[in-house]
């Protein structure tokens, strides 16, 4: 991306190194240790750039270019460039000297835009490429295209298609498009309920948050957060995105919110027994103890 052209249009190099005169190698900056810290000469537009060594030339369009010498002698034909000190003979298509020698002219070739500087992140993680990173709590996965991509789940699987990932601990069932975990069934909780402020319930695991008429609702999330339009949740650590109708994750990407449920103002409408029951939607199974635990 970003490459520099080297004189003849037969060649290029990575940003930030320049090319050999003969234009069969790639050279590094003085200083420099890799590709990732670029050198480059702003030109007047303030918005183009060349690589280091070369020299900014108007061309025939009127945009800028680079001539693949230090301050070089621009022509006037926009179009060649000669090295420092030397006039454009453009009749005889040379360059002279002032001692009466004569060299072949250079070509310029476009000059890229300035990019905007991107802040460095304290934290992020390196993929095993050694060039590309992904923000902290994320990680790194090897795209289709051979490059990297974000997962953005810690210590995630990355999924042999290329494009998908799932959480530790599961399995990639590209067949289904879901994650499936090799981990035996949890062990059932003892039936318990969430008591929101007006003394309504919600399930276990859920989150109490006001609904729009004052009462409060349910969201099927642990310590989620409640969006403001009342009507919707999302999960902790994101925030709610309401005109895209989305969640919004730390590490980038979004995540569809969820919709709030009414709490109960009865003590679950599932009855295991004359004594114990569970929230609405979940179902009672007896615990090894003999007394009863909520499957949700």
């Amino acid at each position: 991306a970003q490459g520099v052209p080297c004189a003849g249009g037969h060649h290029c190099c990575p940003r930030g190194s320049r090319c050999s005169r003969d234009g069969h190698s790639c050279l590094l900056s003085p200083g420099m240790g890799g590709w990732g810290a670029p050198r480059a000469v702003p030109c007047p537009d303030g918005q183009s750039e060349c690589p280091d060594g070369a020299t900014c030339c108007m061309t025939a369009e009127g945009a800028w270019g680079c001539c693949p010498m230090p301050q070089a002698s621009c022509c006037a034909d926009k179009v060649h460039c000669c090295p420092h000190a030397t006039v454009c003979d453009l009749a005889h298509g040379r360059c002279l000297s002032p001692a009466g020698h004569h060299v072949p002219p250079g070509t310029t070739f476009p000059a890229w835009k300035r990019q905007p500087a991107v802040p460095v992140l304290q934290h992020q993680v390196l993929c095993p490429d050694g060039r590309s990173a992904c923000p902290d709590g994320s990680t790194c996965c090897r795209l289709p295209s051979a490059q990297y991509g974000c997962c953005p789940l810690q210590n995630a699987v990355c999924c042999s298609d290329g494009q998908h990932c799932c959480p530790q601990g599961t399995t990639c069932d590209l067949e289904r498009s879901s994650c499936t975990s090799a981990q035996p069934p949890v062990a059932l909780p003892a039936a318990r309920e969430v008591t929101c402020k007006d003394g309504t319930k919600c399930p276990e695991g859920n989150t109490c948050c006001p609904l729009s008429l004052g009462t409060w609702g349910c969201c099927p999330l642990e310590q989620a957060v409640c969006c403001p339009d009342h009507e919707h949740c999302c999960p902790r650590g994101s925030t709610c995105d309401v005109g895209g109708g989305s969640c919004l994750l730390a590490a980038g990407g979004s995540l569809p919110w969820l919709l709030k449920t009414p709490a109960s103002r009865w003590r679950g409408d599932v009855r295991c027994d004359n004594t114990t029951s569970c929230p609405d939607g979940s179902t009672c199974c007896q615990l090894p103890t003999g007394a009863w635990g909520c499957c949700p």
